[in-house]
């Protein structure tokens, strides 16, 4: 839409539709017309079974249904109900004891987090730091704030970390900036599942601590699929390295339970400062409180009482870890079922190591989407290539798909 009617576009890029949302109506519609056996809709950024129906742990939906009408119907305190946030410590740190001082204000899914990370530890005008390959969300929450995306090469040529990418973009904004916002998506980052290693976190933790000579530095860790990435405490060995800085960089790190508990729709996450002082992890529930007023007010409590109730009851919480544990090497068993098989079809691949989503990197990802889309295949054109959900397709699919894939490439 070139120009508005009554609303203000205020210099924002606006689609007509959301992109990810459109392709999925689109698979839902072509298999009602065709069938579904002959449709493969890898758009989904949820976790389905083979069936194609969605996974939910039934140990939390047990739970769910044993909550008291109350427990659905009074408002949750603005930052959250104090169970809550001792259950989010808990889930976020697994084993790890912080030794920050650590806040925790709730969101409506880590989305929620993001939009208040950017709202208050950026300024208007200012450029977010992230990698070249991103969730789509994170252009749009920057450009509804007024702020700008500056991307870093993700990868460099040995398609490893690209850590002097990452140093020299971070070390020119901190010389523009008074203080740097970076967004990390770690582990099984999204798009392409891509998790940092510990070498990795050195050469960030590297970058970090020379940036901030020059700027302010918030690095905030986007986690949101960290419980199906692999072994939960393994997948947290970075924790110690966002402990590790100085004074002038605040750690913030996404949870989401929407993933970690198979609880989409309820809106249910948090963000959890790792402060270097009282002061600003105090500063740090101030304003995030006060952003959460002014946009959503508070979160759902449904959510945040059952998420309480998950983490005071061991038997309970047992239930669900190893629950999860089972799908969660089902969708392991996808993505490397995806990725061998990507690589024997002579086709390129973002480095992949566990998660929802992968990558193939292409020239015309719109035009290879579209040409898909013609043979019931649905994937996520990106930037840079396209996005195939190995959360939503089964072991199978993911075998035989690359090769479909290469035949439209050819």
């Amino acid at each position: 839409m070139a120009e508005y009617i009554m609303a203000e576009k205020n210099n924002r890029m606006i689609p007509e539709e959301d992109k990810i949302f459109a392709l999925n109506a689109r698979a839902k519609k072509m298999s009602e017309e065709v069938g579904r056996d002959k449709v493969i809709n890898a758009t989904i950024g949820s976790l389905l079974d083979d069936d194609g129906k969605l996974v939910m742990l039934l140990s939390v939906v047990k739970a769910l249904k044993g909550l008291e009408p109350l427990d659905f119907a009074e408002y949750a305190p603005i930052g959250g109900t104090t169970d809550f946030k001792k259950a989010v410590k808990k889930a976020a740190f697994g084993k790890h004891r912080s030794s920050s001082f650590v806040e925790v204000v709730a969101t409506p899914g880590g989305t929620g987090a993001l939009r208040n990370i950017v709202a208050n530890y950026s300024k208007i005008g200012d450029r977010v730091l992230t990698s070249d390959w991103f969730w789509g969300p994170y252009k749009t929450i920057t450009g509804e704030l007024y702020r700008e995306l500056c991307l870093y090469p993700m990868f460099d040529e040995n398609n490893r970390f690209n850590k002097k990418g990452f140093s020299e973009e971070l070390n020119k904004l901190a010389a523009d900036q008074e203080s740097v916002l970076i967004l990390l998506n770690t582990p099984s980052h999204n798009p392409t599942g891509y998790s940092l290693d510990g070498d990795d976190w050195n050469g960030i933790s590297e970058a970090v601590k020379e940036a901030s000579k020059k700027a302010r530095i918030t690095l905030f860790v986007d986690a949101a699929y960290i419980d199906f990435a692999g072994d939960e405490e393994e997948y947290r060995t970075f924790l110690p390295k966002l402990e590790d800085m100085p004074s002038n960089v605040l750690p913030v790190i996404g949870y989401s339970f929407s993933k970690t508990f198979t609880l989409y729709g309820m809106r249910c996450g948090a963000m959890i400062a790792m402060a270097p002082s009282e002061e600003i992890a105090a500063e740090f529930k101030l304003v995030n409180e006060f952003s959460a007023r002014g946009t959503w007010s508070n979160s759902t409590r449904s959510g945040q009482v059952l998420v309480s109730k998950v983490y005071e009851d061991e038997d309970l919480l047992e239930s669900v870890n190893k629950e999860r544990a089972g799908y969660r090497e089902m969708l392991i068993k996808r993505g490397k079922a995806f990725s061998n098989s990507v690589i024997e079809a002579g086709l390129p691949l973002v480095p992949f190591d566990s998660g929802f989503f992968s990558c193939i990197p292409l020239k015309d990802p719109a035009a290879v989407s579209k040409r898909l889309e013609e043979k019931g295949i649905f994937v996520v054109p990106l930037a840079k290539g396209i996005r195939v959900s190995v959360a939503s397709i089964s072991e199978e699919i993911c075998r035989k798909l690359p090769g479909m894939i290469a035949e439209v490439i050819e």
